[in-house]
């Protein structure tokens, strides 16, 4: 009986951990520290930290919600692009728009560590627009009349503001005052399903691996010791 207990507790416990790992994978929890303010669109973060996550990873244009440390308050919810990169990156990256001399950073890319596809943010149309003059490069963007859908609460990918950005005709405004199609510009395709990619060095699987491997080893001696009891 204290075996069979053991087992079942030890299994509990695997099972948790494991859930934890894969919920983190699924979601591409990350946390940031930034040391000065950051521009998302529509809003300007002040220094702090703050989880970044993803609502709706199977969407094919991804929604990325950013709370603060304690993930109480939600500060935005984010229309994103996938950003195709050739060689996945090894550790959680923000890359930034450059700005004036003055003026907080704007984030273009969030990427996860080993997916080939990052989260390029898409801003309002005007700051789109800025952007791509001041980069020299064409920013994703999103009418201006949804801005303000950013900011608005979100318990559920179902609440109309949140309909209204996935809904959202995307463009790609260039250096040069043009407005293109997304596609032209930016790999917008989203690959076929993989399997699990694996966690990144800083949440490594292997833990798990081990665990359970000592689970079962510590489990299986509990067993023989309760059988050789029974004889």
């Amino acid at each position: 009986m204290r075996a069979e207990r053991f087992c079942l507790l030890s299994a509990a416990i695997l099972g948790s951990m494991m859930q934890m790992a894969k919920a983190d994978q699924w979601d591409q929890r990350t946390v940031f520290t930034f040391s000065g303010p950051v521009e998302v669109p529509g809003q300007v973060l002040l220094p702090g930290t703050y989880v970044f996550k993803l609502a709706d990873s199977a969407s094919d244009r991804n929604i990325v919600q950013v709370f603060n440390k304690e993930e109480t308050h939600l500060f935005g919810t984010f229309l994103a692009i996938p950003d195709y990169r050739v060689k996945p990156a090894d550790k959680s990256i923000i890359t930034f728009e450059e700005r004036a001399s003055g003026s907080p950073e704007a984030i273009r890319t969030w990427l996860y560590p080993g997916e080939n596809y990052g989260h390029h943010f898409v801003y309002p149309k005007p700051k789109a627009t800025e952007l791509a003059k001041a980069n020299n490069t064409p920013v994703a963007s999103m009418p201006a009349a949804l801005a303000t859908n950013t900011t608005m609460p979100a318990t559920t990918m179902q609440e109309p503001h949140v309909v209204a950005l996935k809904a959202a005709p995307l463009k790609a405004q260039k250096p040069s005052d043009d407005e293109v199609e997304v596609a032209e510009v930016f790999a917008v395709a989203i690959p076929d399903p993989q399997p699990a990619t694996e966690l990144p060095a800083t949440a490594s699987n292997l833990p798990l691996i081990g665990l359970s491997g000592l689970i079962a080893l510590a489990a299986a001696f509990s067993l023989r010791g309760v059988r050789t009891k029974m004889q």
